[in-house]
């Protein structure tokens, strides 16, 4: 960084960190808030899915859905040693908060956080049985793979590399819940409830993208926290989408 280029106008071109000595407060406090939405929610996605891991049909499904549980919950710990260096209290993850909590199925809340943490507002949801949590792991698996990328991005480079790193993992877990969908819809009965979870998660699923034409984007993208607005990532994911569930004569 120049000696003599204000910080917020280094990061507004592309400029990058590498400590939490050099962060402006307003940078941290984003920095932080991002850091903090990832883990809950990767913590919530981690719970969620192991109160489903009894309902696998098969021994290859069980150990699908207990592998995503693990690597969920290790994304969260690798992203929460960085929040610890930037003073974070990083004990309080270590007691007991509801992460399998979730509201009533009917509940419709769009982007809105609920329950005292940082979880995307699908995490609130609950999964009813194998095909719901197999249809809603396609979609939100899509989704996940889509904000990693733009999160691997992100000015803070320490936490950037993790992003980076992640990213595949996250990526088998979207193709894990491809495999499963395909031998649930061989059947017209499977085809049926997959296309009902589908009709379910998928609004739910776009609403975790954010608003359109967002103003705190603009902020954030001058921290170089974001690069791409939300509607051009739900766009990208909707014809993803598309795309595997035409393949699989769902849509």
């Amino acid at each position: 960084m120049s000696d003599t280029m204000p910080i917020e106008e280094y990061l507004a071109e592309g400029g990058v960190l590498t400590s939490p000595d050099n962060a402006p407060p307003r940078y941290r406090a984003e920095l932080l808030r991002l850091m903090a939405s990832f883990v809950d929610s990767e913590l919530a996605g981690s719970a969620g899915f192991a109160d489903i891991i009894n309902d696998a049909p098969g021994i290859s499904e069980r150990i699908a859905a207990a592998r995503i549980v693990m690597e969920k919950a290790d994304h969260a710990r690798q992203v929460l040693k960085v929040m610890g260096t930037f003073g974070a209290d990083t004990a309080r993850y270590a007691v007991h908060h509801p992460w399998s909590d979730r509201l009533a199925r009917d509940a419709d809340i769009g982007a809105e956080r609920r329950g005292g943490d940082m979880r995307l507002s699908v995490l609130h949801y609950p999964l009813h049985g194998w095909t719901d949590a197999v249809v809603m792991n396609v979609l939100m698996g899509k989704a996940v793979v889509i904000q990693l990328k733009e999160l691997a991005q992100v000015s803070y480079q320490p936490l950037a590399g993790i992003f980076r790193a992640i990213l595949p993992r996250e990526a088998h877990h979207a193709e894990l819940g491809v495999e499963g969908l395909k031998r649930i819809v061989v059947t017209e009965e499977g085809r049926g409830a997959a296309r009902e979870a589908t009709a379910y998660w998928h609004p739910r699923v776009a609403a975790s993208f954010g608003r359109s034409g967002s103003l705190r984007f603009e902020m954030l993208a001058r921290l170089g926290l974001r690069h791409t607005p939300n509607e051009a990532l739900l766009s990208e994911w909707r014809a993803a989408v598309d795309a595997e569930l035409s393949a699989l004569n769902m849509n």
